[in-house]
């Protein structure tokens, strides 16, 4: 996580300023507006410390309004409120990331110690996917009802409550109790780390500071891989509990995000409790719906599950063993992200997700095209190094791209309530 370290020079020159005796506008999502409505005393949002917050649909994010109207960039003096707002987020995805993978480094320490069977261990396995599911239908009305603040705290106890039964778990209810816990836990997460984010960080920084807080998700499933080869089950799930507790320690730090704020001051919450699903279907959100679950669909069925669940075996047939091999991906993963975080305001989503994309078809590529050699048996010495290339390509190209942009790009889209609706079918399509 010290590599949001790498992001403070940026955020030198934009943060939060300092609360004025103003009241603020909000852009209105129905009327496709900026609506210069009264909204927020400045006391009411002294400790977020904003002043005349533009949601602006053409620039997707936080600008201010001069006298004019105009929509003008946000000048900020609250570097450290920005870092800790990214900290926290990358804490719940970085817990997402251990959880999601904590199944294949424990499963043979597990079932040795507890005597569990192959069945009773899948479930355990397969449980959180149930959990999630439960998470991401409840996850956009909490946000809206509670805030995303509080939100980020309910999300986080049910973290420490997971790992907690995991820990001292002496049989399969107590484990599977645990993992439905974290699995809640995470489908909370999938929606409310990006949107918090989204909300309340300048554009100008926006798509550094989130695609560093998305990629956390793929660094805690890495890390996860390596550590659970030197450590029991137990010491690893110890270790899961880590950054959910450091981000219960951020949480008393972070404000509430300035939307949600204006969100409940206009009653927009009462107004949208008219919302239904068959609203998705409306012109005006057709096609972000059509974007986000593509992206999903594209993130999901690009070969991503196919490499992680038998990375092991390719490692094995290129002759390395897989702690070496889950260290090469964790090693290769650090510079493309940071080189993504660098480059994802300047070159723009949609060129790193196709670049991404090609490098991923390009790992695929050269995977099945080493198998295909070893099949025929031809260049048996240099094939088996082909497939670890090809893994090494496609799981670089995933975490630089593909892994976390997709995500952005929901969160930064102007759909209120909606968003309850859509994160549902893309975390549904994704799994």
């Amino acid at each position: 996580m010290c590599l949001i370290c790498l992001c403070l020079p940026r955020l030198a020159s934009c943060s939060l300023s300092a609360p004025s005796k103003t009241q603020y506008p909000i852009y209105m999502e129905e009327e496709q507006a900026v609506a210069k409505l009264p909204l927020i005393e400045a006391e009411c949002s002294a400790r977020l410390r904003i002043s005349n917050i533009d949601y602006d649909q053409e620039n997707g994010g936080v600008g201010s309004l001069n006298s004019a109207g105009a929509s003008a960039p946000v000048e900020t003096r609250s570097t450290p409120v920005l870092f800790i707002c990214t900290f926290a987020a990358a804490c719940a995805a970085f817990t997402g990331g251990c959880l999601a993978s904590y199944t294949s480094p424990a499963e043979s320490g597990i079932i040795a110690d507890l005597g569990l069977t192959v069945t009773e261990y899948s479930v355990f396995g397969s449980i959180m996917t149930a959990g999630a599911m439960i998470g991401a239908i409840i996850s956009g009305r909490m946000t809206d009802f509670i805030g995303r603040r509080r939100t980020l705290l309910v999300l986080d106890i049910f973290y420490i409550v997971g790992w907690l039964a995991i820990i001292f778990a002496e049989g399969a209810w107590l484990l599977d109790l645990g993992r439905l816990s974290l699995g809640i836990g995470f489908g909370l997460t999938c929606y409310v780390g990006p949107v918090y984010l989204a909300e309340i960080i300048p554009k100008d920084v926006r798509g550094l500071l989130m695609s560093i807080s998305q990629s956390m998700t793929g660094y805690g499933a890495s890390l996860t891989f390596v550590i659970g080869s030197f450590v029991t089950w137990r010491s690893l799930a110890i270790i899961g509990c880590i950054p959910s507790l450091l981000l219960l320690l951020a949480l008393f730090f972070i404000p509430e995000s300035p939307r949600w704020l204006d969100y409940i001051e206009t009653k927009h919450l009462q107004q949208d409790s008219d919302a239904n699903v068959l609203n998705l279907f409306r012109r005006k959100y057709l096609h972000i719906v059509i974007v986000g679950v593509g992206l999903m669909v594209v993130q999901a069925s690009g070969g991503l599950y196919g490499f992680m669940f038998y990375m092991s075996e390719i490692f094995d047939s290129a002759g390395i063993s897989s702690t070496l091999g889950f260290i090469l991906v964790a090693v290769l993963q650090i510079p493309l992200i940071v080189l993504s975080a660098t480059l994802i305001d300047k070159f723009g989503r949609r060129t790193l997700l196709m670049a991404s994309a090609t490098g991923q078809c390009l790992g695929c590529f050269l995977t099945g095209l080493s198998y295909f050699l070893q099949e025929l048996d031809w260049w048996k010495e240099a094939s088996p190094i082909l497939a670890l290339i090809g893994v090494l390509v496609y799981m670089g190209s995933y975490a630089s791209g593909m892994g976390g942009i997709p995500w952005i790009v929901v969160s930064e889209e102007h759909f209120s309530y909606m968003r309850a609706y859509v994160v549902l079918g893309l975390f549904s399509s994704q799994n």
